[in-house]
């Protein structure tokens, strides 16, 4: 049976990870992949988080609601045994999660602490390959693994500090990552928004200033908003994106280019 045009991931099931409210760039993605026709299964990070998560897993319809600290190995494990059961098997697995302590991110690389650098290491980059080694025995018929990162991976983008390396590290991984389950017909992307409205991001300091910045510098003249990026994902997901994999997409209207 054909794949009907307008929902080229239908029959496909996605599991989303790092939803926290209306605005993230995780709840942009699923609902994209909904709209175009896969199943989802939804992440939230603690009992604090799910009452703003559940209910917009109940407006997409999600299969499965799951808790999910990826420090917890356990609950790494509960997660895809639940995906498992459910449907046997998976195509689609996102990760939108990043964290650094705050007093690592406020003094500059040069103040960064070990430990502070190791927990952003662990939660914003090695929880992906921990979830990509889950993932890969749920996948026979193949499928796409996608991993959110940032323009500050490449360029300094003052005040981001140490998620800057830890960026670049996301994206390494995902480039050998695409090298070792290529054969298993694994595709893997980092995707690279450009500034966007989230809670998580104004929280940094001169985000104004970097979103004026963004819109002035890129080609198209305006801010991407969190279904652009998702659209975007999703088509990267699809047949049509088959023969592609291990590349940084930017999702930034051309901001990436300029000098």
């Amino acid at each position: 049976m054909q794949t009907p045009p307008d929902r080229p991931l239908a029959g496909m099931r996605a599991l989303v990870t790092g939803v926290a409210n209306a605005e993230s760039i995780a709840y942009g993605c699923a609902r994209a992949f909904s709209e175009l026709g896969a199943e989802l299964a939804l992440t939230y990070l603690n009992d604090k988080a799910k009452p703003y998560v559940e209910p917009l897993a109940n407006e997409l319809g999600a299969a499965l609601l799951l808790p999910l600290d990826v420090e917890d190995d356990a609950q790494l494990d509960a997660v895809f045994d639940s995906v498992r059961e459910r449907w046997g098997s998976l195509d689609i697995v996102l990760h939108s999660i990043a964290h650094a302590p705050k007093a690592d991110l406020q003094g500059g690389l040069l103040e960064s602490s070990a430990q502070g650098f190791a927990y952003a290491m662990d939660v914003s980059c090695h929880s992906f390959i921990r979830m990509a080694k889950r993932a890969a025995p749920l996948m026979p018929r193949g499928g796409t693994l996608f991993a959110m990162s940032y323009d500050g991976a490449n360029r300094v983008v003052p005040n981001y500090s140490l998620m800057g390396p830890v960026k670049a590290a996301l994206e390494a991984s995902c480039r050998y990552l695409a090298y070792e389950l290529g054969p298993l017909g694994i595709r893997v992307h980092a995707i690279s928004p450009g500034p966007l409205k989230t809670r998580a991001a104004s929280g940094l300091p001169d985000f104004d200033r970097m979103l004026a910045e963004a819109v002035e510098r890129a080609p198209l003249g305006e801010l991407v908003d969190i279904m652009d990026v998702g659209y975007a994902t999703a088509y990267l997901a699809t047949r049509y994106a088959r023969r592609l994999t291990g590349n940084t997409v930017y999702i930034d209207g051309g901001t990436h280019i300029m000098a």
